[in-house]
């Protein structure tokens, strides 16, 4: 029997070069986000915000975060008293891609001045923090220092402290550029003044639950 050898043959490659492509996210306007909302793409009671053009699903309402707002809000309102508008997870309308809801603002005028805007430039933002600590440290914190907010607290349920943060500064390593550079942290039941109301001290005791 004869043997037959049998050559290999080589095929031609015919597939073309695979084109690598890189991954890009989409970034929001607060236009375009505003106009999400209006036609009801969220569904109700979603709890969304616009920080550096990204969506951020909200830390869920648990009891003693919700019982941190209330206290918070209503500390706020004494100190504070008529002039100024204690706003409690309202947006408000920081740059062209930011549209944060901080727990607790403090803004001057009426409820009648903001009919038509949401108010932009708090002259005191709370975040009550408790899942969200990290992201209201840094994200939420370079966004606030971005715009310029001089004066931004967090009441940290995990440590049970109050943390300020004031002196907004360029930093490039920190999220959108920013970052505060000066930090203090308060425990109760040391007393706090806020920057826009020097005269008045508020208890962290008034502001945990």
């Amino acid at each position: 029997m004869d043997l037959v050898t049998l050559t290999p043959v080589k095929v031609a490659d015919t597939m073309p070069g695979m084109a690598t492509h890189e991954a890009r996210t989409r970034r929001w306007t607060r236009i375009e986000y505003e106009k999400l909302i209006d036609l009801g793409i969220f569904r109700p009671g979603e709890s969304i915000e616009l920080i550096g053009g990204e969506l951020i699903v909200a830390e869920p309402q648990g009891a003693l975060h919700y019982t941190a707002v209330l206290k918070t809000a209503r500390a706020l309102e004494v100190v504070f008293g008529a002039g100024w508008v204690v706003r409690t997870q309202g947006p408000i309308g920081l740059d062209d891609d930011s549209e944060p809801e901080p727990d607790v603002a403090v803004v001057r005028g009426s409820l009648e001045d903001y009919c038509v805007a949401h108010p932009s430039r708090p002259a005191l933002t709370v975040e009550v923090a408790e899942s969200s600590l990290d992201i209201d440290r840094e994200r939420k914190g370079g966004a606030y220092a971005r715009a310029g907010l001089a004066d931004y607290w967090i009441v940290n349920l995990v440590d049970r402290v109050l943390e300020v943060y004031r002196q907004p500064a360029a930093d490039a390593s920190s999220p959108f550029g920013w970052r505060y550079a000066r930090r203090e942290v308060f425990r109760p039941p040391a007393p706090v003044r806020p920057l826009a109301m020097p005269s008045a001290a508020i208890r962290v005791t008034d502001l945990l639950p």
